[in-house]
């Protein structure tokens, strides 16, 4: 009985991710939930006090998978620059949107702090790794310290959730693409320009790490669908 219980929880909360990503707070509603969770109306009230509260277990959920996601991608021993590329070169469901981020367009969710707050602390995350990797190849050489990493990871953020955006409104995965290219093509042409005038900052630069930021070209990695 126990694991029935849990189990009818678990694909309350299941479905319920699933519709909010494609359909936002209105559009999920209890008999939607009902219906593409499999589970009669008795185990959502038994589990849930309503709507909101599933809502929010189902946000909790799916902001804890991907800044777990997150951090997963930026931890390990590779370049700054690999792991920035590969996080923004990794397989998505570009036309359908982030599954996070799309709730920053919901009206309801932003308006209550307490839906709103999983939405924060993802983006928040992704901020943090960031900024901090890229301090780290400012360090190592792979960056130019010319840039303001909080303000490059705002950057980065901006253009992924923008990406998104592009790709929707034109039912094409291209401009998203375009932008992460383009994004990466930024961050590699100021550090090239600060080797061009500071040839000694390119020479402190680990031979290892060369190699490898010239093996992730960003004009010749295609982001992933």
């Amino acid at each position: 009985m126990a694991d029935e219980q849990a189990d009818s929880r678990e694909r309350l909360i299941s479905g319920t991710r699933e519709l909010l990503w494609d359909r936002g707070y209105v559009g999920t509603s209890p008999t939607a939930i009902l219906q593409q969770s499999g589970v009669g109306q008795g185990s959502l009230y038994h589990h849930f006090r309503g709507k909101h509260d599933l809502v929010l277990a189902a946000e909790q959920q799916a902001a804890a998978d991907m800044q777990r996601s997150i951090k997963e991608a930026f931890a390990g021993n590779r370049s700054a620059h690999d792991k920035i590329a590969d996080y923004l070169t990794r397989q998505r469901e570009v036309l359908r949107g982030c599954s996070v981020g799309r709730l920053t367009a919901d009206p309801v969710i932003v308006g209550d702090d307490q839906l709103r707050a999983p939405v924060a602390q993802t983006f928040e995350v992704l901020h943090t790794c960031l900024t901090r990797t890229i301090r780290e190849g400012q360090r190592s050489g792979e960056i130019s310290v010319e840039l303001e990493p909080h303000k490059v990871a705002a950057a980065i953020s901006a253009t992924i959730q923008g990406g998104y955006a592009l790709a929707r409104a034109a039912n094409s995965v291209e401009p998203f693409n375009r932008a992460i290219t383009g994004i990466l093509q930024l961050i590699e042409a100021s550090t090239a320009h600060r080797r061009r005038t500071n040839p000694a900052a390119h020479d402190a630069v680990p031979a290892q790490r060369r190699r490898t930021s010239r093996s992730k070209n960003p004009s010749n990695h295609k982001p992933a669908r």
